[in-house]
This record gives C-alpha cells, structure tokens and sequence, in this order.
C-alpha cells in the first residue's frame, strides 16, 4: 500500500481509482475495464511527474521524511556482502540509532556506518528515530579508529533528525561526543564518503559527514536546524515551516552550489520510496565513483584534502 504525502492526494485519488476498477474487474470477469484503467495510469503518471517538477524546499523535506524510503539497514542489506555488525561504545552501552560494522562493498573490504531510524512503530522506538545518543557517536568513533588502523575506506550513511536531545545524552556529554566524532572523521588517514539518503540534521549529521566526498539524494535535506525548529525560534510559529525551508537552503540542489556536497544521487520519479531497487542502484553507483576517486591517495593526501574541503565551506554563493 502506497502511503501518500499531502501534496500527493489528487494523485492518491487517480490512483485510487484505477486500483479500484482492476479490483473491480477481478470480481466480474466480463467487465472490460483495462482502456480505462490505462487511461487513468497515464493521467496520474502525467501528475507525479508535475508534483516532482520544481518541488519546494518544504515538499522536499516531506519526501525525505517519507516512512517508505529506503533506510540505512536497507542500504547495508542490499549493497554491502558480509556485514559483521561491531556494537557498543566500551563505555556505556549499545546505540541501535547507529548500524556499524565491517563489511565488503564491491568486493573491497570497508567501515559502514549509518543512522537507522527504523520502519515500524517497534522498531522506530528501539531506533530512537535515528537520533543517536552520545554512545552512538562514541561508537562510531571507535570503529572510524579500527578502520584507520586496518586501512579500510569508511562509509557512512547520514539519516537522522538530529542528536537525541534528551536529559540523558545531555548529562553523558552529547556536544562532546559529537566533536570527537566531528574531529576523528578530519584525523582518519582512509577515503571517507558519506550519503545523506534522508535528513541530515544539525551536527548530529555533521558528525558523520565530515568527509572528503559528501553526495546527497535528489530529495533529501541538510541543515543546521528542521525547518519547524528553525520556525519556532524566528518566528516562535512552527507553522511557518515553510518559510523556514525556504530560508535554510536545504536542498541538494541549492548545497551543491554551495559547495556543500559534490554530487546529486538522481531518485527514481516520485522520490526513492517509489522504486528503492533503483534508488539504492544509484547510491551503489555514486560511492563506487566516489571511492574511485579517492583510490591510490595516500592518508596525509587525504587528511588534506577533508580539511581544505571544510575550511573552503562558505567561499561560494547561490548567486555564484
């Protein structure tokens, strides 16, 4: 069942309708309803390319938010062959917001690490939502320093809202535990990718993207702050989340003039939910590229090329 965002309901209804006559056909086997029903496929065809035309900031955000995308656990499933999961921080406790563990892209021995928010209500509560708490964080380091010591290119996979801001991960060192993840990603001497293949929030993202080559999808989102988050401070209206998104620049698009990421990961017409084998084909594509890219360079090469990266964020404009 295909679960619609706002801006898609006359969608819904056309496609709603179709489905209907072919049940309706199943029922009654003289009934002919296969013209019609072609004919309402193509109408509705024609509207899901004009919705995914020009989209806005904020119907972006919806499409990266959408509970049917691909998620970090699909990615590692499809595209990674002997996934060993590595748990724990050694200090406090195991993270489930955070996947991680030594696995073969392509053959090639590498780190994945990612943000999982999960996909049903169970297992969106045992995820935190994606949002890591500070063993998380220090969970991702201590595999960032494993794959350092082995040479293993790290990849990373970038969907969360933000850090858990709770009590808790406040009172076991949340800012601090996102640096050091922040500054173990500008230290490790191996090719560092990272995706953002839904939400990057804040620096909960950040700490995980801090890497020489950053792609983002077509309809996801970066940015300091949600827009409903960025609304209530200005505007103290979450309502105005639209203006909000607006105002962040938070689309690959607008980021990649930015400089803020190198490459666009083109979704499947309707966003990667529509289609994931074809989404989760193309981010394959990407960090293969990526990776490819940044092979044969030794680690103070690729040290220096992660900070230039950086320090050179902020010296071009939309405007450039």
């Amino acid at each position: 069942m295909t679960n619609y965002l706002d801006f898609e309901k006359p969608l819904a209804e056309i496609e709603g309708k179709a489905a209907e006559l072919r049940a309706l056909a199943k029922t009654n086997e003289e009934m002919d309803v296969e013209a019609e029903a072609a004919a309402l496929d193509k109408k509705a065809a024609t509207l899901l390319a004009q919705l995914y035309t020009d989209m806005t900031p904020w119907r972006k955000c919806q499409v990266a938010r959408h509970a049917d995308r691909p998620h970090c656990k699909d990615y590692i499933e499809t595209l990674f062959t002997e996934y060993t999961p590595l748990a724990g921080d050694r200090n406090f406790a195991d993270d489930h917001a955070v996947m991680g563990g030594l696995a073969r892209f392509n053959d090639t021995p590498v780190m994945v690490i990612g943000h999982e928010k999960g996909n049903d209500t169970k297992s969106r509560i045992e995820r935190n939502f994606g949002m890591a708490r500070p063993e998380g964080y220090r969970k991702a380091v201590r595999l960032m320093e494993l794959a350092d010591k082995f040479g293993l290119p790290v990849i990373t996979l970038v969907d969360t809202p933000g850090a858990y801001p709770g009590k808790g991960a406040e009172e076991r060192g949340q800012s601090e535990a996102i640096a050091r993840a922040t500054e173990k990603c500008l230290q490790i001497g191996v090719p560092l990718v990272s995706v953002i293949i839904g939400e990057g929030g804040s620096g909960g993202a950040v700490a995980f993207a801090t890497a020489n080559r950053v792609a983002m999808l077509e309809h996801s989102v970066y940015s300091v702050i949600s827009p409903e988050g960025c609304a209530s401070i200005l505007w103290k209206d979450a309502e105005k989340m639209r203006e909000a998104a607006e105002a962040l620049r938070l689309t690959a698009q607008d980021l990649k003039q930015l400089g803020v990421n190198d490459r666009i990961i083109p979704e499947p017409r309707g966003g990667a939910h529509r289609d994931r084998k074809e989404a989760i084909a193309s981010v394959r594509k990407a960090i293969a590229a990526m990776l490819d890219d940044l092979s044969g360079k030794d680690p103070k090469a690729l040290v220096a090329d992660r900070r230039k990266k950086f320090l050179d964020l902020g010296a071009k404009g939309l405007a450039a």
